[in-house]
């Protein structure tokens, strides 16, 4: 390497190492790659102030939706890695749209320092009253008793409550029919006129029309039961163990930015995410408020991408 190389990179390194001491002396960008009032959005502007307060300069929370997230998420890739440029995503940005789609700008595990895994949320597996199961245990044998014939709902290719049936058909080894819906809402509705058989659906949107009863609560898809609705089993515990598929929602930093950036974020990040308030308030939705370490969060980045990515391959989804 020519000596002038050598150089830059020597003072390139000292500035980040003063910079690591003093971090953070600015307000910090945390882009959102998705719409105001998304899930991601939400979590991101809960934590906010408490954020801002700990590590005494302003966060200022940038949405940048465009391509299911992608582009959010290419120009946090692409950032200046010294700590000032963040992203907060869902986990399917990370482990699920770079099998979908060909050629997304960035590389999950190559081009993000994972900060830390801040909470996740289980869908809810609902049916209409009328259909006749009353368990997991029970739907599986409604299912393999006449293949092909029950369907289920979702809110679209490759999220999480189309991903979460394929892994459920997968595991029961269950042939059930895929009713793709733009969203929510009009599923629920089908699904409560008796048009879809099942639905993993968000917790929140489900619940009130399981207190109602007008759906069925068979199980959530947590790895244990949630403190909000006790009576209802985790798939895990209903004959099939091991079972998870959640929504999960994480903080990250360019590669490159120093350990010592990553560390402090890391500690205040955790800090509020666990503090009681919030932990209260993303219990009451159903979210467990989590915080790993930046060792831990990458290793879950892996084994998801390595979990969906092969259910994809194996059940042939494309974009």
């Amino acid at each position: 390497m020519p000596e002038h190389r050598v150089f830059l990179s020597a003072l390139l390194l000292c500035a980040f190492a003063v910079s690591a001491q003093t971090y953070p002396s600015k307000p910090i960008r945390v882009i959102v790659p998705f719409p105001p009032g998304s899930g991601v959005d939400i979590l991101a502007r809960l934590m906010g102030p408490a954020l801002s307060e700990s590590l005494g300069k302003p966060l200022v929370i940038d949405n940048r939706a465009g391509g299911n997230g992608i582009t959010g998420a290419a120009m946090a890739a692409k950032a200046i890695p010294d700590g000032y440029t963040l992203l907060i995503t869902s986990g399917a940005l990370l482990t699920v749209t770079p099998y979908l789609v060909r050629n997304t700008p960035y590389a999950p595990q190559r081009d993000f320092a994972p900060v830390t895994l801040l909470a996740a949320v289980p869908n809810i597996l609902v049916v209409p009253p009328a259909l006749p199961a009353k368990s997991v245990r029970e739907l599986v044998a409604l299912a393999s008793a006449r293949p092909g014939a029950l369907n289920y709902a979702s809110t679209g290719i490759g999220t999480t409550s189309h991903l979460a049936a394929e892994l459920f058909k997968a595991r029961a080894r269950v042939q059930i029919m895929h009713v793709p819906y733009q969203g929510s809402a009009q599923a629920l509705t089908d699904l409560i006129g008796g048009q879809v058989d099942m639905f993993f659906n968000n917790l929140l949107a489900a619940a009130p029309h399981v207190r109602s009863g007008k759906l069925r609560a068979l199980a959530v898809t947590s790895p244990v039961r949630l403190h909000i609705m006790p009576d209802v089993p985790a798939i895990a515990e209903s004959g099939f163990p091991g079972f998870e598929a959640e929504t999960w929602y994480g903080l990250l930093a360019p590669s490159g930015t120093p350990g010592a950036v990553i560390s402090k974020l890391h500690d205040d990040a955790v800090k509020v995410v666990r503090a009681p308030v919030l932990g209260e308030r993303l219990a009451a939705e159903g979210k467990r408020a989590l915080g790993t370490t930046p060792r831990e969060f990458s290793a879950h980045i892996k084994s998801e991408s390595e979990k969906w990515g092969a259910l994809l391959k194996a059940a042939s989804i494309h974009a």
